[in-house]
């Protein structure tokens, strides 16, 4: 789930960190003539009981180190007093911009879940830096807070359950058509020094089905249950696609093949009908090659 969090952070994240700032703005006085550690550490208490997904609120001074401990809910996560955090990316960011910023998700020390930490410098009335506040937010609580459709709701648990049981439902087919071919393949008879041609190709057409399906599966579990988007690779699904219609244009081949030795023994009239099945075939791979040019001119 890790990558399909981070994807969808992406998506939502000008509106996170615009709704983050908004919060801290509202709640911590900036640019005024007395700015008071009291009011700041009363106000980001406040935050804490108002916004219930965030983890940890804490305040650095000007040079970067934890003046007050965790402000959390959690007892073993009120640590922090007196560590220096000015090598970290919120704190020099937020002294270089000088305005409220949004870091990427990492790894937090405390627990080693994926958070995210706004972070706001606060100002005299002189303009000279005083404190940076910070809060911690946990990815998937913030993906919940900000963007509740993109978090695991109701229907998302529905959703999954449903691909599950269809991609359930397609592993049993393909499993079938697997034991069927196998069955063709060593329990009718098999001899290898007489082969039956036409249950070979049938088995062969079961097989190539077979494995078109399962291809399916692995695609639609893969995405939609287990939420495993490749997005960094946007050729996967394509060749996903480009499997599945391969092995279906494969297996159309076959059986066109295996008409035409059968009409040309039993019935020459019919051959007819194999060559508009070629021609089927020959048009599916016309629009395969279209497919596939479309794909590379979109790269």
């Amino acid at each position: 789930m890790i990558i399909k969090e981070i994807q969808q952070f992406s998506e939502i994240r000008t509106k996170a960190r615009a709704y983050l700032c908004y919060l801290l703005s509202r709640n911590i006085p900036n640019r005024t003539p007395e700015v008071s550690l009291d009011t700041i550490v009363g106000a980001l208490k406040k935050l804490k009981k108002e916004v219930n997904e965030i983890d940890t609120l804490y305040v650095l001074d000007a040079k970067g180190r934890q003046i007050i401990p965790n402000i959390s809910k959690t007892p073993e996560h009120r640590v922090g007093m007196g560590e220096n955090r000015a090598e970290r990316a919120y704190y020099y960011r937020a002294v270089r911009e000088k305005r409220c910023i949004l870091t990427d998700p990492y790894p937090s020390r405390i627990g080693g879940k994926l958070v995210v930490t706004a972070a706001y410098p606060v100002y005299n009335d002189k303009n000279q830096l005083q404190y940076v506040v910070a809060i911690d937010i946990p990815l998937e609580q913030l993906l919940h807070m900000v963007h509740p459709a993109s978090a695991v709701t109701l229907f998302g648990r529905f959703t999954r359950i449903a691909y599950a049981s269809y991609t359930a439902a397609l592993f049993a087919v393909a499993l079938i058509l697997f034991i069927n071919a196998m069955k063709d393949f060593f329990v009718s008879d098999f001899n290898i020094w007489h082969i039956d041609i036409k249950g070979m190709f049938e088995a062969t057409i079961l097989l190539t089905l077979s494995l078109a399906i399962f291809d399916l599966v692995k695609a639609i579990f893969e995405e939609e249950v287990l939420g495993q988007h490749k997005k960094a690779e946007g050729s996967e699904i394509h060749k996903t696609m480009v499997r599945f219609l391969g092995s279906i244009i494969i297996a159309l081949a076959i059986e066109a093949l295996m008409l035409v030795f059968k009409f040309a023994i039993i019935d020459p009239e019919k051959l007819i009908y194999a060559v508009y099945l070629i021609g089927g075939v020959t048009m599916l791979l016309g629009g395969l090659a279209f497919y596939l040019r479309s794909i590379h001119k979109g790269e």
